[in-house]
């Protein structure tokens, strides 16, 4: 569902975080993920051919790697139009149900809030 309440300073950040990410490293994803402690993380798409991960999965591999305990939010900028099962269920391993889930453009603007 859309958020029509202006975004938290923090998930604007987040976005913004997902957005450069994904225009840095030239990948179909870019994500951002705000651990317990307000610690983000920042990844984009692995597409090697041993590997294949999306960008929040990375992110939360990224945040689990470094010790995080739980997520506040994660963010994804990409083309596509919903947040991928995949993506929510690993949001959720480790950020719990209801753990929001920002999905934007490739422009940063906020297209929909899922919830985990």
């Amino acid at each position: 569902m859309s958020d029509a309440a202006p975004l938290d300073p923090e998930d604007r950040k987040i976005i913004t975080l997902a957005r450069s990410a994904r225009a840095r490293n030239g990948v179909p994803e870019g994500a951002a993920v705000r651990d317990e402690t307000g610690r983000t993380y920042v990844a984009g798409t692995v597409a090697l051919d041993s590997l294949r991960l999306t960008a929040l999965q990375t992110a939360v591999a990224m945040a689990v790697a470094s010790g995080a305990k739980s997520l506040e939010a994660a963010a994804v900028v990409t083309e596509a139009a919903d947040a991928a099962d995949i993506d929510l269920a690993a949001v959720r391993d480790l950020g719990g149900p209801g753990t929001p889930v920002l999905l934007a453009g490739p422009d940063g603007e906020l297209r929909v809030t899922a919830r985990t």
